[in-house]
Parts: C-alpha cells; sequence; structure tokens
C-alpha cells in the first residue's frame, strides 16, 4: 500500500504551490493598490502633469526700462537690432555637434569661426571668458550687428543652418548722449543663470531663461523695476509637435523707467576733465621717482550739497558698456579684466580708495575742538616736529609761527596737526594706556563722519573705507602677525623692517600712527564718495545725506511716478561756531592759500568757492592728488592716483567744471546762457500721455564748448606760475619724503 495521494502531489509541493498563491495575490494587490493610488488619489495631480507635457510655451521677452538723466535724456534704451542666435540643443544633434554649422555661419557674418564657437561654450569654473552664463536651453545670441543681407542668407538657407536663428530683437543700447559715457554707474546685461532662476523661484520677481539681468551700476541696483515681466504664450501641442489651440497668453508687461539725478552735460564735463587732468599729468615729472607721473586712474563726483543727490560721477579709465550687448569677444573681456587693463569695471568713486591726505583734516579739526581745543587758538606752525629722534618736516621747510585752525587749514600747516594728534596721544596714555582711558577723539570722529562705512549710495558693492583705529589694529595684528614674524628683520631692507616692528608692536597705537593718522596717512583709507558726503554736509551746515542717484520711478504707462526722495543720515559732530570758521577758512584756500594759484581771476564775490587740497603718500608708488570743494550748491571732489599734488592735479579741471555748472568764462565774466546747472535741478522731466518722457535734444559737445570758452578769453592765471614754483599743499609734498620715526607707516594700498 502506498501513502500517495491521489493527486499524485507530495505535501511538500502542495506547501510550495500555496506559497507561490500567496505571493502572486500578494503581488496583485500591491499593483491593484499603487494603480489606484496613482488614478484616484493622485490622478488630478498626475493628469495636470501629463497635460503639461503637450503644452509648449512661447516666451515673448519685456521691454526693459530706459535709464534716464534729469532732463529726461536717455542714457540707456533699446533699440531694434537683427540678432543672430544659435540653439546649443540643435547644435549638439549634429554630428559633429555643430561645429560645420557654425563655421559656415562664421563665413556669412564675417567672423571668425574660433570666437563663434566660444560664446556658444557653457561657463563654467574652468571656462574662461566668451562663454554663455545663461540657460543650455536659450538660443545664444552670436551677434547683435548683422545685417539685412546677412539675415536674409541664413533664413533663405535653412537647410544648411539648423539651429541657427536671424530675427529682429530689442537690445539694449547705451546712447552716450552729448559723449557721457556714464559707464560704471550705468553697468550693464548679462544673460540669467540657472542658479539666479532658483533662488529667484519662489520670490515676488522670478526669472525666466530669456531674461537678461543687471549686473553691476544701476541696471544691478533697480534690476527689479526696470526689467519687467516677460510675456508668455502657452500651446497645446499633440504628440507631433502640432498646434491644437492655446491654452493661456500672459501679455508682455515692460520695465518702469528709471530717472536719475545725473545731468548728462554736466557727466560729459566732469568724464572730459579728469581725463585731461591725468593725460596733463603724465606730462608733468616727478622729482622724487625720476620719472613723469603715471596718473593711471582717477575719479570724479558731482554731487548736490542740500540733497545728495549725484549731478555726476565719472571713473578712470572707462569703458564703452556696449561691447557686453550680445555677448562680449575675447578680445574685449581681456581688455577689461587682464592685468595690463587697469580694471576699468571698477567704479572708483564708490569701489577705489586711498589715503585721503590733507583732506582729512577737516576731521582733525573737528576731533581738536571736541577735545577742547579752542578754535580760534594759537598752535605752532614749526618748520618741522620732533619725536624722539626722528624728525618729522613741514613743507618745504615752511614755518608760519602760532596760527589759529583756520589758518592751519588754509595753508595746510602739517606740524600743527601733528602737535595736536600727539598730545591727544599721550593724554590717552601713550602706548601702554590703563583700561578705558584713551578717548580716541581723533579716531571716534572719523567714524562719526562716516568713515569706515559705506554711504549707502545707491549702487552696488560699494566699499567701506577704513579708520585704523585701535580695534582695526588689534584684528590686522592677529590676522597678520605670523606672516610679519616670518618676515621681519631688525636691520633688513625697509618692508622687513615695518614687519618686524609690526610683529612686535603692531596691535598697539604708536605715536608715529597717530601723528600720520591726523594729516590722512597711514593705514587711513576713503573714497571719492564718502568725501563728497563730508564736504557736502560742511557746505549745508551739517547735515549728512545718503548720497543718491535714482531720482523716480516711472511705470511704462507713465500714470505712477514714484520719487526716491533725499534721506538724512545725521548731522557732523561740529558746533555751528566751528562750522562756521571751517566754511571760512576752506573760502581761504582758494583766495590766499594752497589752491589760490589755480583760481586766480574766479568771481569769489559772486560765486564763492572754498576748497581743501590734499596729497598722499602710498608705499611704493606715487603721490594721490585729492582735491575736495564747495560751492552753495555743489560739492565737486576729484582724485587721481600717481598724479602729484592736489590743486597742481586737479586745481584746473575743478575749476572748469564749476565753469561749465555756472558759466563762468576764462575772464571771470558769467554767461547765464552758457551756465549747464547754475541751481540743482528740482523738476521731473514731463511725461507725455502715451508714457514717454520729454527729453530735449542733444546739441554739440559741452566739454568741448566749455573749453572753447575759457580758451577765447582771458587766462585763469595757471600760466602766471610754473608747476614746478607754483605753492601746492603743504601735506605730503611729491618733493620730499617725510621722515618717519619708529613705527609710523606710509600708506600701503
Amino acid at each position: 500500500m502506498t501513502n500517495i495521494p491521489e493527486t499524485g502531489r507530495t505535501p511538500r509541493v502542495q506547501i510550495r504551490l500555496v506559497v507561490i498563491q500567496i505571493l502572486v495575490l500578494s503581488l496583485l494587490g500591491t499593483l491593484g493598490g499603487r494603480l489606484w493610488y496613482l488614478q484616484i488619489r493622485q490622478g488630478a495631480e498626475y493628469q495636470r502633469e501629463a497635460s503639461g507635457n503637450h503644452v509648449q510655451q512661447v516666451v515673448d521677452p519685456a521691454v526693459r526700462g530706459d535709464i534716464l538723466d534729469a532732463r529726461g535724456v536717455p542714457l540707456a534704451d533699446n533699440e531694434t537690432r537683427l540678432v543672430v542666435s544659435a540653439s546649443r540643443t540643435d547644435l549638439l544633434k549634429q554630428k559633429d555637434d555643430g561645429k560645420a554649422v557654425l563655421a559656415k555661419l562664421a563665413g556669412v557674418l564675417g567672423l571668425k569661426t574660433e570666437d563663434v564657437e566660444q560664446k556658444v561654450r557653457l561657463c563654467d569654473a574652468k571656462t574662461p571668458q566668451p562663454c554663455w552664463n545663461g540657460s543650455p536651453y536659450q538660443p545664444i545670441p552670436i551677434t547683435d550687428e548683422a545685417t539685412p543681407k546677412q539675415a536674409l542668407q541664413i533664413r533663405e538657407r535653412a537647410e544648411d543652418f539648423p539651429g541657427i536663428t536671424a530675427e529682429p530683437e530689442a537690445v539694449r543700447r547705451y546712447g552716450a548722449p552729448g559723449k557721457s559715457n556714464t559707464s560704471q554707474v550705468l553697468g550693464y546685461l548679462s544673460p540669467v543663470t540657472d542658479d539666479e532662476i532658483q533662488k529667484a523661484k519662489n520670490t515676488d520677481s522670478p526669472y525666466l531663461r530669456s531674461d537678461m539681468v543687471g549686473r553691476s551700476g544701476l541696471e544691478r541696483q533697480y534690476d527689479k523695476e526696470l526689467r519687467g515681466k516677460a510675456g508668455v504664450t502657452r500651446y497645446e501641442v499633440d504628440n507631433l509637435g502640432r498646434v491644437i489651440g492655446k491654452a493661456k497668453a500672459d501679455p508682455a508687461e515692460a520695465g518702469s523707467n528709471l530717472v536719475t539725478s545725473i545731468d548728462s552735460r554736466v557727466q560729459r564735463v566732469a568724464e572730459y576733465e579728469l581725463d585731461k587732468a591725468m593725460k596733463v599729468a603724465r606730462q608733468q615729472f616727478d622729482k622724487i621717482t625720476g620719472t613723469n607721473y603715471k596718473a593711471d586712474s582717477g575719479a570724479v563726483v558731482v554731487m548736490e550739497a542740500k540733497t545728495g543727490r549725484i549731478v555726476a560721477m565719472a571713473s578712470a579709465p572707462t569703458y564703452d558698456p556696449n561691447v557686453w550687448v550680445g555677448g562680449i569677444s575675447a578680445k574685449d573681456y581681456k581688455a577689461l579684466t587682464g592685468k595690463n587693463s587697469d580694471y576699468p569695471l571698477l567704479n572708483r568713486a564708490i569701489q577705489g580708495q586711498a589715503a585721503p591726505g590733507s583732506t582729512f583734516k577737516v576731521i582733525s579739526t573737528a576731533a581738536a575742538v571736541e577735545a577742547g581745543y579752542d578754535f580760534n587758538g594759537r598752535y605752532p606752525c614749526t618748520s618741522s616736529y620732533s619725536v624722539g629722534n626722528q624728525v618729522f618736516k613741514n613743507f618745504e621747510g615752511e614755518s608760519f609761527g602760532p596760527i589759529p585752525l583756520g589758518r592751519a587749514l588754509e595753508v595746510s600747516c602739517d606740524t600743527v596737526f601733528y602737535y595736536l594728534a600727539d598730545q591727544e596721544w599721550k593724554k590717552d596714555g601713550g602706548i601702554n594706556p590703563k583700561k578705558g582711558q584713551p578717548k580716541d577723539y581723533f579716531y571716534k570722529a572719523a567714524h562719526q563722519f562716516g568713515l569706515g562705512q559705506e554711504t549707502g549710495v545707491d549702487l552696488p558693492n560699494e566699499v567701506t573705507g577704513r579708520v585704523p583705529d585701535r580695534q582695526w589694529k588689534l584684528d590686522y595684528w592677529k590676522a597678520n602677525k605670523d606672516a610679519w614674524c616670518k618676515s621681519g628683520k631688525k636691520d633688513g631692507s625697509y618692508v622687513e623692517k615695518i614687519a618686524y616692528e609690526n610683529c612686535l608692536e603692531g596691535n598697539k597705537m604708536r605715536e608715529g600712527d597717530s601723528i600720520n593718522y591726523s594729516i590722512g596717512q597711514g593705514d587711513t583709507l576713503v573714497t571719492p564718495i564718502q568725501e563728497a558726503r563730508i564736504y557736502g554736509a560742511v557746505a549745508n551746515g551739517g547735515t549728512m545725506y545718503q548720497p543718491t542717484i535714482g531720482k523716480a520711478i516711472i511705470s511704462p504707462d507713465g500714470k505712477t511716478i514714484t520719487p526716491i526722495k533725499p534721506k538724512k543720515t545725521g548731522r557732523l559732530p561740529v558746533s555751528k561756531a566751528t562750522l562756521k570758521g571751517m566754511d571760512d577758512a576752506f573760502a581761504g584756500v582758494v583766495t590766499r592759500g594752497t589752491a589760490a594759484w589755480k583760481f586766480s581771476g574766479w568771481p569769489q564775490d559772486k560765486i564763492p568757492l572754498h576748497a581743501k587740497t590734499g596729497t598722499a603718500e602710498v608705499y611704493g608708488k606715487q603721490t594721490t592728488s585729492w582735491l575736495a570743494t564747495y560751492s552753495k550748491d555743489y560739492t565737486v571732489i576729484m582724485t587721481i592716483a600717481q598724479a602729484g599734488t592736489g590743486s597742481g592735479a586737479s586745481g584746473e579741471a575743478v575749476r572748469n567744471i564749476y565753469s561749465a555748472l555756472y558759466g563762468v568764462q576764462g575772464d571771470g565774466s558769467i554767461d547765464n546762457k552758457k551756465a549747464l546747472l547754475p541751481e540743482p535741478q528740482k523738476d521731473l522731466p514731463k511725461v507725455r500721455p502715451d508714457g514717454t518722457v520729454t527729453a530735449p535734444k542733444i546739441v554739440g559737445d559741452p566739454a568741448k564748448d566749455v573749453e572753447a570758452a575759457q580758451k577765447n578769453n582771458a587766462s585763469n592765471g595757471e600760466d602766471e606760475q610754473p608747476a614746478a614754483t607754483a605753492p601746492t599743499d603743504n601735506t605730503n609734498s611729491n618733493t620730499r619724503r617725510r621722515p618717519r620715526r619708529r613705527g609710523s607707516r606710509r600708506t600701503r594700498t
């Protein structure tokens, strides 16, 4: 007898079958549950996403808003050009990744094949400019200067140029009205990146892949207002890509217009005079270095004294912002960023920082009065000031005897300020003060005047400058001590001796540090915009303003005008009596002080000018020229690196800027008809019913007109004293090196 069931299956086989059935049922249950989840629970969401696969969107870029000067003249606007673009996606579908197509395209456009290929490269850490830093799925512009004939060739032979388009598009234009460049103020545009798209995805101003965004200047600062909103039309398409209907259309919204306080006429004069002053300086001989002055960079700021609004801002060297339009070439990019470029992209009015020289004495004077010294007291203006075995000399050994602080400002007497700063250093406890003892009037005053911090001007990447107070010295010493101790030598070269001294006591406020600091030397750094705010406050009675360039935002239809009002940021820590004394002294600088030789014949009784000259020593370089001036309406600051004295390098240029503003002729007469801006412009330009802004016609070159007026009249006295013998700033003269005590330093910038 057998125990095998009639089925012929053993118990083990039956168990296996049961397990398999359970697994199958479990799998079916899982699949069923998943189908329920996808079709029932998430069905609506996936249906929406699936429909998106059959929707294609066409982007209509928004017209970017214009940047206008104070009179409504366009500084940056748009024009229609024939733009040739390449689709990287279509090129990569070719067997050779589109190289043959790009070679043909280069031939049609008259460009080098290499230049065209470089433009379609994607930017990354290893790929230098020119390259494409926008979305790889967006058409990449090859040129915006195609001729109708070239565009027609491309369109008629579409089969030879797959992925290449030639279409009329609105592109940015920097028109330079009246030859006013304004490049560093305006900035430039470039395509939005994927990272920027992601970061702005959930903000109130998201980017589209077709957007161009501001990279510097006003284009960046007011990008959100200028950019507008691109239009998007969504089409329903079938699996073959054929349009079967329109899903939704959002019309493009043009960007708003920005009205600035810049006057393009004054801007042109400022740029011209800065450039001319630098060229003249390069023809002058520097006795210290035995070569001509290099005058390699500079800046000028013209600001309304009572509002802080910027009328003109120029930086040299400069560049043409139009080189960025349509993608920059390798040659142009190297010219802007290479080692021999002098970095023209840098706006030296807000990013160039240097020791201020004697223009800093406005702060030292205020600090001395705050410390208890009488403004009208008598202080020794000796030919030199000795500290230990170190002698600090006045300019060419000049000596004026006991003089008040006002007269010390007029003749820029260094030894008066050496004495005051040294006395306060000793009162503060010297090199090893007791805890809580130092009052540091001279350093606190600098902070109260706004140094060591941004002014808040509406431009990106402003730098702070530097006030080398005790905390800064301590932080700087901690950061550099190891390097100083490693390279320093007690009996080595000048640099090695400095490193040795800093290793031992770089964290302490030394006597030489305070003495140098009092005349704007040492480690002090300021920017032209900071000086403009300070001297503007002196001009208006003590109120400090946040410098501004934007004056109003006007909506595309012209119905909404949003003014950008002047903003007060505080007051100078100076009494009215001291301000009055300073004001008289700065007027004396023009009539009988260090700038008098450059302003001879100026109608001071009708248009009073005030000034302070400065010449700052820079270790390893030639001296930096500073000239800070103001009238009842404006503050004009000019600085030129490696150009000599303040009045010598900048005096004539600054005078010509005032001549242009007020219509002053070469013989000292005033022609109101030729005055560009005899008083600050208060009103905004008028807006037409269609939203456009009225603007006067640009006629002639304002800078050339001013130059002609000066030449056609009597000499302004410039030739009465040659540069070699004319009086100059009595601070840090370029005709000698100031002896240094142990531990004192010249500026290293």
